[in-house]
């Protein structure tokens, strides 16, 4: 079942929101949210599906217009109002006072842990002056193992609260991220020198490795999932969410909608530079007969025509609607595209090579005019080509003398 949600704090942040822009077009989708929520009397605000579609289509009227930045952030609202994040997560990205405060909660927890490790590092020299690495280690590893024998003591009946259980696991689950990643200098003189490199950094180098680092996840998650034999297409949709990169430099961003006539909801809609529409079509990777040898020729099985039926039928509604879908929507869907991505070399069976996989898909797409068959393996290697280069770039700018 669907949470929906709504607050004075969303009201406030679409508000400042509407001050970004000046396109008319998003101003209006974004009055057309206020409407839906309304002022607040009685400390009510609308919310349900109605909202969470008005959030979607500032956002996609957003990427039409060519801000990505206000894009996000109404992908974002919509993600509260559907039930998906929590508000503290908008707040620490929209709310600078808010944020301030998560910081410095997150600080005097981290102050907090170190000072109780330097405590019991105090207790076991003054207990045993000859205690070495190795003891310390399994003194920490002892603590460790016994905290899940803490409590709060006991409560008075059985109430409980799963949201707010999950909201805790959330706000740590981020901590745990950060501490994972904390630099752990070997000197005070150590850390210096790392905060005095990290002020000179530029923040434009500094973005750009995160992103970097960011997609180099991404692309270890989606391979761990295609390795799995048991993964599901959401499993695998999941991986893929928000990550047009993975499908080349020709797409400018995911679509917030995913559908656009009643009978069609689209796996991944991309948005090409020119404003058309990119369907792409996911399967499982874990497809036996993606490609079948016949009487010694090879071919695309009964699951790969299966799916390209499903999106030359995408294909077809989305031509037929083309008028009503760009007028509502922004979105020009006549003579859209597909891609479908299906199977991996691995699971073929009847000792077809990855070679006789490739050269049989390249030989069905060259006979194909708007959709194109490609495999996990193809997606990830070309995704990895990608991050490669960019890695190979950075290098460069970053070698390259500014007086030259």
């Amino acid at each position: 079942m669907a949470i929906f949600r709504s607050s004075h704090s969303l009201r406030l942040m679409v508000e400042e929101a509407r001050k970004l822009t000046e396109q008319m077009s998003v101003q209006e989708r974004i009055d057309s949210v206020l409407r839906i929520m309304g002022d607040g009397f009685g400390g009510t605000y609308g919310k349900g599906r109605p909202l969470v579609d008005a959030l979607e289509d500032v956002a996609q009227e957003s990427l039409l217009c060519g801000d990505f930045a206000l894009a996000q952030r109404f992908q974002r609202f919509a993600g509260y109002a559907g039930g998906k994040l929590y508000l503290d997560t908008l707040e620490n990205y929209y709310d600078e006072k808010a944020r301030q405060r998560s910081e410095e909660y997150m600080r005097r927890m981290v102050s907090l842990g170190v000072e109780r490790a330097v405590a019991v590092l105090d207790t076991l020299c003054a207990e045993n002056p000859g205690a070495s690495a190795a003891d310390a280690h399994a003194l920490f590893r002892g603590i460790a193992r016994s905290t899940e024998h803490l409590s709060v003591g006991g409560g008075e009946g059985g109430i409980q609260l799963p949201a707010k259980y999950l909201k805790h696991l959330q706000q740590f689950g981020h901590m745990e991220l950060i501490l994972r990643n904390l630099p752990r200098p070997a000197s005070a003189e150590a850390a210096r020198m790392m905060s005095d490199v990290l002020a000179e950094t530029d923040a434009g180098a500094l973005a750009q490795l995160i992103e970097l680092r960011a997609r180099r996840a991404g692309l270890a998650s989606l391979r761990a999932v295609v390795d799995r034999s048991d993964s599901s297409e959401g499993a695998l949709h999941a991986c893929l969410k928000n990550q047009e990169w993975i499908f080349g430099g020709a797409y400018m961003a995911e679509l917030a909608r995913r559908q656009y006539t009643p009978d069609t909801i689209l796996d991944i809609p991309l948005l090409r530079g020119d404003g058309s529409l990119h369907v792409v079509e996911l399967k499982r990777a874990n497809i036996e007969k993606l490609i079948i040898r016949r009487s010694g020729h090879l071919m695309l099985g009964a699951p790969a025509h299966q799916a390209v039926s499903q999106a030359q039928n995408y294909l077809r509604t989305l031509d037929e609607n083309r008028q009503s879908i760009l007028a509502r929507h922004g979105v020009d869907a006549r003579r859209a595209s597909a891609t479908v991505v299906i199977g991996h070399p691995q699971y073929v069976s009847e000792n077809i090579t990855p070679h006789e996989v490739d050269e049989t898909l390249r030989t069905y797409n060259t006979h194909m005019a708007r959709i194109e068959v490609i495999t996990y393996e193809t997606l990830l290697k070309s995704a990895e080509r990608m991050l490669t280069l960019s890695r190979a770039e950075q290098d460069s700018d970053a070698t390259e003398d500014p007086t030259a």
